[in-house]
């Protein structure tokens, strides 16, 4: 008994094809990156405002035990450790009131001030160029952003 001629049978594909595919599949990512690469600005601040907030209401609970928020000196530190100076904290929660203090999604510290020119202290993420001001993604987060 004769076996059938398996390789006659098969069939594959040519390299034009192959080029094709290629080709449109080039001009689906070509089309679809940008949309996608660009959104990463906008997580950013998505998560500085989020983390704004957090640190907002750890600010309020510290304001909570001790009546006052931290001066600018103590800063967003008081939140972890217990600041010595003016004001005392005098009923400062032990274990803190957060367990680290984050960086914003560009990597640098929150700048904190107290009284800041928005009421009790003002809270900023410095935006992509670490410096204040800025346009665009550079532009800083705050808490009035909010």
């Amino acid at each position: 008994m004769k076996k059938p001629n398996v390789k006659a049978n098969k069939k594959g594909f040519t390299l034009l094809e192959l080029m094709v595919v290629l080709v449109i599949l080039g001009a689906l990512i070509g089309m679809v990156a940008p949309n996608i690469l660009g959104r990463s600005d906008d997580a950013k601040v998505s998560v500085a405002k989020t983390q704004i907030r957090n640190l907002m209401s750890a600010l309020d609970l510290y304001k909570l035990d001790n009546g006052n928020y931290p001066s600018t000196s103590q800063g967003l530190e008081a939140l972890v450790n217990q600041p010595t100076g003016f004001p005392e904290a005098k009923n400062w929660k032990s274990g803190g009131y957060v367990k680290k203090l984050p960086l914003d999604p560009w990597g640098t510290d929150f700048v904190y001030i107290s009284p800041g020119a928005s009421g009790d202290y003002d809270l900023i993420a410095l935006g992509s160029d670490g410096r204040e001001g800025g346009e665009e993604n550079a532009a800083d987060v705050s808490q009035s952003d909010l």
